[in-house]
């Protein structure tokens, strides 16, 4: 105990430097400050920014999300959907990088120097233009959530996916992000499968497991708990990436903030607000992830 309340204390102390940095920080922001009140004659307006966060509804009797935090909510909901559809396709990738198969080596390394290569806005209009429209109309999807967003049991689907009729957009900029970051879950997940000693693979071969079985029971569940943190940083990466979506006109922070700024001219109140929603967002997102890797230990 004392051990650790002294190491507290230590964290808790600030070196000179420290200091020196804040100040400098200070000094910057305070300049940035100056240049846009004195220089740009701008006219703050922090007031307005409440109102964009939460609004209150006269029909319900309560207060409910305004356009910011609708865009947070849709933004939330991107990451999480094309995380999770990253990680399947990202471990598949990382099986694929060490298979026995040597053309499978060689396609799944394709498809990783090919995406990880090129920057992410390529990908999506790529995705969207060339592919992303013709399979919305082969598989008449947008129809589809017309459907189903006048039908009864909409609000269950716009739990998971919003506002059905945007649904087709929204679809698309989850699948493109989960393509984008799968090439970097697919490496880490490749790192960890070769992490693993050879000699619990080579005893999983000599009691006569196929090499299936070797990964799922032997490799697989190792090498996962070895890639946590670096997939959770790759997830924070993802949240900060999917704002990207709002160029094909997904209703994400960005998109949401883009008009806000078109309807106000509110342009340093709205961004800074975002920012701060990203930065909280992301700094939550680290010490659950800190949290987790803990109790894995």
């Amino acid at each position: 105990m004392k051990r650790g309340a002294g190491t507290v204390r230590r964290l808790r102390k600030l070196h000179w430097a420290d200091w020196a940095i804040l100040a400098l920080l200070g000094l910057f922001f305070g300049y940035v400050w100056f240049q846009i009140d004195g220089t740009l004659k701008y006219k703050w307006r922090w007031e307005i920014i409440p109102q964009y966060l939460f609004r209150y509804d006269e029909e319900q009797g309560r207060w409910v999300a305004n356009i910011l935090m609708q865009g947070l909510i849709n933004t939330v909901r991107i990451s999480v959907l094309a995380g999770l559809l990253a990680l399947v396709l990202g471990t598949a990738l990382g099986l694929a990088r060490v298979a026995q198969n040597l053309t499978i080596r060689m396609l799944a390394r394709t498809y990783l120097e090919f995406l990880r290569n090129i920057p992410a806005v390529v990908v999506i209009f790529i995705f969207y233009f060339f592919l992303s429209e013709q399979l919305i109309a082969a598989f008449r999807i947008e129809a589809w959530a017309r459907g189903i967003a006048r039908g009864e049991n909409a609000w269950i689907w716009e739990l998971f996916f919003g506002d059905m009729r945007r649904f087709p957009s929204l679809i698309s900029g989850i699948v493109v992000l989960a393509l984008f970051e799968s090439a970097f879950v697919g490496e880490i997940v490749r790192a960890g499968i070769q992490s693993i000693p050879r000699g619990q693979r080579e005893a999983a071969q000599a009691i006569g497991m196929t090499w299936a079985d070797e990964m799922r029971f032997v490799v697989l569940p190792q090498a996962m708990r070895k890639v946590v943190p670096p997939l959770a940083n790759e997830f924070i990466a993802l949240v900060k990436n999917s704002a990207i979506v709002s160029l094909i006109s997904v209703h994400d922070l960005t998109y949401k903030t883009v008009e806000l700024v078109s309807s106000t001219r509110a342009i340093f109140e709205a961004w800074i607000t975002t920012a701060v929603l990203y930065g909280g967002l992301c700094f939550l997102l680290s010490l659950l992830f800190r949290r987790f890797e803990r109790a894995e230990r």
